[in-house]
């Protein structure tokens, strides 16, 4: 009797605690045919505040597939990715809900606007605290191309999903929900869920919950999914059988990660170290099953792994699938036992995410190299980069935008943060922190505080402020800098060593705090390359000035191991030796090297270049100080050999910049640049332009393309003279001072840009105005408009010569700012290279310049595909004759835009170019062949 009762009374607790739990059932039927889920669901969800609540939120992040101005598609085409915005319909995802009901009745529903992937709903009965709503749903789901997020139908036919059906938002005090702007994270409260599915014969079906049920039938199959406490799953619907499960104890992880042909004896020793290595510092996984999918590693790589070739091996191939394997198994495993709200605290995952993934190579591979097996090649070795661990690599990815003033807070939400930043460096500044916070604590508290706040917090809501509550409580030394500084603000490390004195006995020295923070140092002494002493500095506000005692040592450094990511180590030693041994000996190297803050280094690199046809190849040596890590001073010398005018040409520039936090104006970049090389057939010009540059950006939204510059210069121009060109100045050699302000919005969507720009010299002064925009419509049709307006102030110069006037289709460019390959070839492939300035006309008419003044609109539109018709009018007026209007028009072919077009003339004040003849030297061509210029098409997706 006694047992029976003990028996029921379990019962009753198993129930009791099943129906205080949210659930979410749902019942889809998969039409893969026509790339559609029909749905019947219903969704379960206590009210656990003591908050009444008339309406609740639902996530419904399939429907952010659905325009092309949801916010999914504005966030893809903020990083020039266009396949979104130029997708077919039927590629495009969405759900259509016929049925919602509470207790039978239905509610009222809405999306939100300009957040359609966010349903409101209007409760029938309110929800009191501690009651339980209970919401029936009947809808279809069309499944959205794979190619946008890597979820949805591939093109070999299989069905990834994620965040595919409806699911409840987060109440905790206040509504917590977002859209979907694929970062793959959904906040949602966990629940029980169970899962009837039925999809064609032919499929396999891998998920993370539990088979409760299958049931075969002729055509079809219906299988059966559960799991309790869930805030995630991944479903995948394949016709292979790419994932393969490891099973090892009551732990199944399943996987189809490349592995690098590995074979399956290796690939279970791996999985046996990184399950032995997870449940050692974090305890028991509590599900059955730990999903690492490929999707999941492409969209969080081990960066330096992944950007060479795969046919160069710089890594032993089980040390590549190992980490892979283990940087997944790492976020996996956090992402759905710790249950932060993923968008606003992702850092606290993060962090723990590479933090381990530290530890881990410094338990089994304390020897791996930055650089691999690269690093012991001849030539390689003598590098900086050679030295460094493969764990350097993270302060040093950091330290990318740390260095370039374009790194965010670490607390600051997900989606507010630069690419590079959300992929890498605030991953890599939230691990390296919290190995600065385990060293200055000591004693492995922090280690030992993150696994046992994981182990007790596993499958609990949570939040980073109980992180932090949590780990004050385990050391008595003052941390508030980590939580109030390093995570908090942009606030740079920066320390150095500014005095010292010493005695036989001891030594005083004074710190200086260069950073506006409250942040420690690790002091060491040295003797050679042995550490004698390790010591903390804390609270240095401005300068410290501490005694410590000499104990033999002869060097005496800041950071020595550098776990802490500080902006500057080239002042952080001192010798004890004498003043002679402060000074940092000089260190040339052949290519860039990491920067080593032990020698001022000075980089030799050879250059062949072609910059324009008198000069042809160039060949020649860059000298620089420039590093992987930008400096605040660089130099560069580049003296060439040109093969074509034999003769001794080059460039040099020395600039220094100042970085401004917090402001709107972040950068001011001011010094002198100088060159020499050819600009026609055995003339020369020689150029010297000292200049400062402001420039601005959003300081609250660095993901803003607002930008804006203002630009001040003096140009000196000393040329051989041309005699045999008219439209040549008489006076070769000239100066002009030169304001310019610029301000663009550089979209994909929604392109715009204006300038304005101010010039005086002996003989004339000149102002223009120039407007550029762009508009991609939804139609795929793109508009592109560009006026501009220049006039002379005075204008003193010779009237025989055109060479200071504006141009309407090809300027003279006498600033030398413009790459032009033939700059003065009137006839040949050369003369038709077009760069789009002052009058931006295609067409060669018969008044091509303006003494006076001129004003000018060019304009595009596309007609199918990459190809436009475009349209220019204007006016010229020259002194002592009447205005001129002037206009053409023909078609524009855009291969890349503003890199690699170009324009065929069709009809103008010349009539119909197309008939008439040696037409093929009227087409225009925009091309570009600087690596810089290029490389902008990279920067951009990521800055």
């Amino acid at each position: 009797m006694k047992f029976r009762f003990f028996n029921c009374f379990i019962l009753l607790c198993f129930c009791l605690s099943s129906f205080a739990q949210n659930k979410t059932n749902v019942k889809a039927v998969f039409d893969i045919e026509n790339k559609q889920i029909k749905i019947s669901q219903s969704i379960q969800y206590k009210n656990t505040t003591n908050v009444q609540l008339d309406t609740i939120y639902l996530n419904d992040w399939n429907s952010s597939y659905s325009t092309k101005k949801t916010p999914l598609a504005i966030r893809i085409a903020d990083e020039y990715n266009n396949n979104f915005h130029l997708a077919k319909n039927e590629d495009r995802g969405f759900s259509v809900i016929t049925s919602m009901k509470q207790n039978g009745k239905d509610v009222e529903f809405k999306q939100l606007k300009n957040q359609i992937d966010i349903l409101k709903v209007a409760l029938n009965e309110p929800l009191k605290a501690n009651d339980t709503y209970t919401l029936d749903l009947e809808y279809t789901v069309k499944i959205p191309n794979a190619k946008f997020t890597s979820y949805g139908v591939t093109d070999s036919g299989d069905i990834n999903l994620r965040y595919w059906y409806i699911t409840p938002a987060v109440f905790n005090g206040e509504w917590q929900y977002y859209s979907n702007k694929n970062l793959d994270d959904l906040y949602i409260p966990i629940s029980e869920v169970n899962l009837e599915i039925e999809y064609p014969n032919g499929y396999a079906i891998t998920s993370d919950l539990d088979v409760s049920n299958t049931q075969q039938l002729p055509t079809k199959q219906i299988i059966t999914l559960k799991g309790a406490n869930r805030n995630n799953n991944r479903l995948f619907l394949t016709k292979g059988s790419e994932f393969k499960t490891l099973q090892d104890g009551e732990l199944s992880i399943i996987s189809n990660i490349h592995d690098e042909d590995l074979d399956i004896v290796e690939k279970v020793l791996i999985n046996e170290k990184v399950k032995t290595f997870l449940f050692e510092i974090f305890g028991e996984y509590p599900h059955k099953k730990l999903l690492l999918s490929q999707i999941d590693y492409d969209k969080d790589p081990i960066y330096g792994l992944n950007f060479l070739p795969s046919f160069i091996k710089t890594y032993p191939n089980h040390f590549q699938y190992e980490l892979k394997y283990l940087k997944i198994a790492l976020h996996n495993y956090l992402e759905n036992t710790l249950l932060l709200n993923p968008r606003k605290e992702q850092w606290l995952i993060d962090g723990i995410q590479i933090y381990y993934l530290m530890n881990y190579v410094d338990r089994h591979y304390p020897n791996m190299k930055f650089l691999g097996s690269i690093a012991n090649f001849w030539g390689v070795r003598s590098f900086h980069a050679a030295d460094m661990s493969f764990n350097d690599k993270y302060v040093l990815s950091y330290m990318l935008m740390a260095r370039t003033n374009r790194d965010q807070p670490l607390t600051m939400a997900k989606d507010s943060l630069l690419k590079f930043n959300k992929n890498i460096a605030n991953k890599y500044k939230a691990g390296v922190g919290l190995k600065y916070l385990d060293d200055f604590v000591n004693q492995d508290i922090v280690e030992h505080s993150i696994e046992t706040f994981v182990k007790e917090n596993k499958l609990k809501q949570t939040s980073v402020k109980d992180f932090e509550s949590y780990i004050k409580s385990k050391t008595k030394k003052d941390i508030n800098w980590f939580f109030d500084d390093y995570l908090s603000t942009r606030k740079k490390i920066d320390f150095k060593i500014s005095k010292l004195k010493k005695t036989e006995d001891s030594i005083t020295l004074t710190i200086k705090n260069k950073g506006d923070n409250s942040m420690p140092i690790s002091l060491y002494s040295l003797y050679n390359d042995s550490v004698i002493a390790k010591r903390w500095v804390e609270n240095i506000k401005g300068s410290k000035t501490i005694t410590i005692p000499r104990e033999d040592a002869n060097k005496l450094v800041l950071n020595y191991n550098n776990t802490i990511p500080e902006f500057n180590l080239r002042d952080n030693w001192k010798s004890l030796k004498g003043f002679f041994f402060n000074n940092k000996p000089l260190q040339f190297r052949l290519f860039q090297d990491v920067e080593d803050p032990y020698y001022n280094q000075v980089f030799f690199m050879p250059i062949v270049e072609y910059n324009n046809i008198y000069d042809g190849f160039t060949a020649g040596a860059k000298i620089y100080n420039k590093t992987v890590l930008r400096k605040l001073f660089n130099y560069k010398i580049a003296p060439r050999y040109s093969f074509k005018s034999r003769s001794l040409t080059g460039s040099a520039s020395a600039f220094k910049t100042h970085y401004i936090q917090n402001k709107n104006l972040y950068s001011i970049h001011y010094g002198i640049a100088a060159g020499y090389s050819s600009y026609g057939e055995d003339l020369f010009v020689r150029q010297i332009t000292p200049s400062v540059q402001f420039l601005f950006r959003e300081n609250n939204d660095f993901r803003s393309n607002k930008r804006q510059l203002l630009n001040v210069r003096h140009v000196n121009i000393n040329r051989d003279q041309e005699l045999n060109n008219p439209d040549s100045s008489n006076e070769p050699n000239y100066s002009v001072f030169n304001i310019r302000y610029v301000n663009s919005n550089d979209n994909l969507i929604n392109f715009s840009k204006w300038n304005t720009d101010f010039q005086i010299a002996d003989k004339f002064s000149k102002v223009s105005f120039n407007y550029e925009f762009r508009r991609l419509f939804e139609s795929n049709r793109q508009l592109n408009v560009r006026a501009f307006a220049g006039a002379f102030l005075s204008n003193n110069s010779d009237l025989g010569s055109n060479y200071f006037s504006f141009a309407l289709d090809r300027p003279t460019d006498y600033l030398f700012d413009y790459n032009y390959l033939g700059r003065s070839e009137d006839t040949g492939i050369f003369s038709q290279q077009y760069i789009e300035a002052e009058g931006g006309f295609k067409s060669k008419l018969t008044t091509p310049f303006a003494n006076q003044w001129i004003t000018t609109l060019n304009a595009s539109t596309t007609l199918w595909n990459y190809i436009l018709a475009y349209g220019d009018i204007g006016l010229v007026k020259n002194k002592f004759n009447a205005a001129n209007f002037v206009y053409d028009s023909g078609i524009r072919i855009n291969l890349v835009t503003d890199y690699f077009e170009v324009y065929l003339p069709v009809y103008s004040n010349l009539g119909w170019e197309i008939g008439q003849p040696r037409y093929d030297q009227k087409i225009r061509i925009k091309f570009t062949a600087d690596p810089q210029a290029l490389l902008g098409l990279f920067r951009r997706k990521w800055f």
